[in-house]
Formats: structure tokens, sequence, C-alpha cells
């Protein structure tokens, strides 16, 4: 069953949003359940709605606390919730970037906007998961959870967030994992190192930062190449 919730303090949108949301998923046959919020503050009062929730549509003109204030505390919990911003102006879009928004829906045309993303929503859901042969054995991850993976001589490590960062290891060459990931949004920064774009926040001084605070060097003669591609991830978004 999906877990859905509206964050938005104003009760006609809530319904609004409500109203399509169920309609797209009646029509799909699919079990949900939605939850309704009428601030930032009340969604994030309960710590579970960190993680509970498989989409969440935010309004971004919110007053106190604003959309994008509080989906920045969303995503300081890794959460792989997939993000809708729902807008009367897109001059909010970049801000939306640092905190990993899969769509923005303006709130005129609500009634396909929310058809559409729901329908990309789903797909990328059918295609969120990988399987592995990892030393402790065979384990499936959800690919948006991948923060990163290294290799080290003869090991390969993924970075991995469940309940808290873990490390997973197997015997397998980082080319063979990247072709493995490769319709997956990952980025080779460095021949050790294949990075999830989903978790950078920005490139900068030949450095990849990523949402969990960690630096991954990159090569000046791979920086433009990588920093193309990324722009070119955003932009997509």
């Amino acid at each position: 069953m999906l877990q859905i919730a509206i964050c938005d303090d104003e009760q006609y949108y809530r319904e609004k949003i409500q109203f399509f949301i169920s309609q797209y998923f009646d029509e799909q046959n699919l079990e949900y359940t939605i939850h309704l919020y009428a601030s930032g503050e009340q969604f994030l009062s309960q710590f579970e709605n960190s993680m509970k929730y498989d989409i969440v549509f935010m309004d971004i003109s919110m007053k106190n606390l604003n959309g994008i204030q509080t989906a920045a505390q969303l995503r300081a919990f890794h959460s792989s919730t997939f993000l809708v911003f729902v807008t009367a102006f897109i001059d909010y879009a970049l801000e939306g970037y640092k905190v990993n928004a899969v769509r923005y829906i303006m709130k005129d045309t609500l009634d396909t906007g929310i058809s559409e993303c729901l329908d990309a929503i789903l797909h990328k859901m059918q295609l969120a998961k990988v399987t592995f042969h990892f030393i402790n054995g065979e384990k499936t991850l959800y690919t948006d959870n991948i923060l990163y993976i290294e290799s080290q001589k003869h090991k390969t490590f993924f970075h991995y967030m469940q309940s808290g960062m873990i490390t997973l290891q197997l015997y397998e060459k980082l080319d063979c994992i990247e072709q493995k990931l490769a319709d997956y949004d990952f980025l080779r920064l460095h021949k050790s190192y294949l990075v999830n774009m989903k978790h950078i926040v920005k490139l900068t001084n030949y450095t990849a930062l990523l949402d969990t605070g960690d630096e991954i060097p990159i090569p000046r003669m791979r920086y433009q190449a990588v920093r193309e591609r990324f722009t070119a991830y955003k932009g997509k978004l």
C-alpha cells in the first residue's frame, strides 16, 4: 500500500490535490492512504514522517516554515521519499534541487500535472531495486538509498542507508557495477568512485559534496565532463 502525504496550508488545495491523487490511484486499482497536513510544523511534529511516506506533495509557500525548509529537514534523515513541490511560482525551482525534488506542479495545472507526475514516479519505483551478491549473501537494495560505491584494491564497498549508514562488500569490478546501474543516475566521478547523483548537493573545487557531508574528489581531467553530466541530470528533474 502506498503511503502519501499532502502538506499545504490552504484547505482548498489540500482537498483538490487529494481529489486528483485519489482519482488517479482508483483508476489504477492501487491501494493507498493519504494523510493531510496544514503546515510544515505539523508534518515534522511526527518523527516517523521523515521515513514513512512513499510520496509527499509539498506546498512551497507556507507560512512560518515553508516547503523548502520543511523538505530540508525531511531530507536530513536521507529519506528515499519522492518529493513533489506544488507551487504557484516557478522561481523556487533551483532551491528544490537541493532537496532532490522529483517534480514541480503548478497549482493551475493540478488536473494534468498530478497524473503525469504519478506516472513518472510509479515507473521509477518499478526500477528502484537492484540485487547484488555480497560477501554476506545476496541482497536487494533500493537504488535511491545507495549513496556511493567505492573500489579499494580487490573489494568494492557499497555505502547504503538502512536505518543509518551501512557498508556492504563484494568482489566485483566497479566497471561491471557501473554497467548494472546505468539506468539509475549514477555518475563515475573517479576511477574508484561511482556516486548516486540524487545525493550530490553540489560540485565545487574538484569535489562532489554529498547530502551526508561526505566529499569525493574529482580529477581535474574528468571534472568538466562530470559537471556537464550532473547539470544535464538536474535539468531533467
